[in-house]
């Protein structure tokens, strides 16, 4: 078992790699989203108490050191409306508080005895105006609990009915990871018996992915083990380049507005790059990625894993060949990896 952060304080949370491959895995299954429920007071991590707002109006400074330096919180885990039944597993719509906001998402919870591991899944890029509760990754959602693992699949802010953050975006997206680092603390403060909170994990995709190694980099100690399938680049200005300059989105310019260039601003940019404190991370990771990847080079998997393992780290890096960046004929092949993976390092 991996060691945990101190008291289970963690500092500061991350940068979410700006902005993602959603691809059609990420798009497909969608589920009806959740009744909102307020979330229960009291975090694990007590602090001056304080109306939360719905909508976040004031960002922080965006840079990885001032998310380590923030404590984070997560607490309120409720369980709402029975979305399906199944022989292996009950699916709910869930709510949690995570740093003042309440975020929405689904919770596949096993049959039988517990307690189970949990797994937190943080999903790749899908429109916000379109999105529903729980869309993203619906085969990994079902696989993993079949395979004995509570999956606690968050909606992240500004989807579903999750609170909204108006600044997140030209913010690059850090708020996701605030939220999974929330629901992480969520899981293991909700006192839930089919919990074991001392078993969890993280499974990211393409812009969850880099999420994940965010995660990773701010807050080392607070899961086990980390997965991630086909992610985004871990240097953030390549991932505007790609998803927002390319599309024409005009996120690009309001983000150079603010931001600067990595060519008059190189400071700011080394700050939101996780390769940039890859010395921290104390988790083991694996990363799955295809070589036919057209959204998110295989290029930057290469990177990524090149630098955790100059840094001494616990990685391993699977290709696929001929795979896109949604997985088909060798999902499965992933998946057994996958599970082989968290069992070692989670049960």
């Amino acid at each position: 078992m991996r060691p945990r952060c101190t008291a289970r304080a963690l500092a500061g949370l991350l940068l979410a790699a700006v902005a993602g491959c959603g691809g059609g895995a990420d798009r497909a299954a969608p589920t009806p989203a959740p009744a909102s429920a307020p979330a229960s007071a009291g975090s694990e991590h007590p602090r001056p108490s304080a109306t939360p707002s719905p909508t976040r109006t004031a960002a922080g400074p965006v840079s990885i050191p001032a998310l380590i330096r923030r404590e984070h919180h997560g607490s309120g885990l409720r369980l709402g409306t029975v979305l399906a039944r199944t022989s292996a597993y009950t699916r709910y719509a869930v709510t949690y508080e995570a740093n003042g906001l309440t975020i929405s998402g689904i919770m596949n919870i096993p049959e039988g005895e517990g307690p189970f591991p949990a797994l937190v899944l943080a999903h790749g890029y899908i429109d916000p105006d379109t999105y529903v509760s729980g869309q993203g990754m619906p085969r990994e959602q079902d696989r993993l609990a079949r395979e004995g693992y509570v999956v606690l699949h968050t909606d992240y802010r500004n989807h579903a009915g999750s609170d909204k953050d108006p600044g997140n975006d030209v913010g690059l997206r850090l708020g996701y990871t605030e939220d999974v680092i929330g629901a992480v603390l969520a899981l293991r403060s909700s006192g839930r018996a089919e919990i074991d909170a001392d078993r969890i994990g993280l499974l990211g995709r393409s812009m969850g992915g880099g999420v994940v190694y965010n995660t990773l980099v701010v807050a080392p100690g607070l899961v086990d083990a980390a997965v991630v399938f086909a992610p985004v680049s871990a240097r953030p200005y390549e991932n505007v380049e790609r998803f927002q300059r390319r599309e024409g989105d005009p996120l690009a310019e309001e983000i150079e507005a603010r931001h600067g260039t990595p060519e008059d601003n190189p400071a700011f940019w080394r700050e939101v790059s996780p390769l940039t404190y890859v010395d921290r991370v104390t988790e083991p990771l694996l990363i799955h990625h295809g070589t036919a990847d057209d959204t998110c080079p295989l290029a930057w998997s290469r990177r990524t894993a090149a630098a955790f393992e100059a840094a001494g780290k616990d990685v391993e890096l699977r290709t696929y060949p001929g795979e896109g960046h949604t997985f088909g004929p060798r999902w499965a092949d992933a998946m057994d990896a996958t599970t082989a993976f968290l069992g070692r390092h989670l049960r």
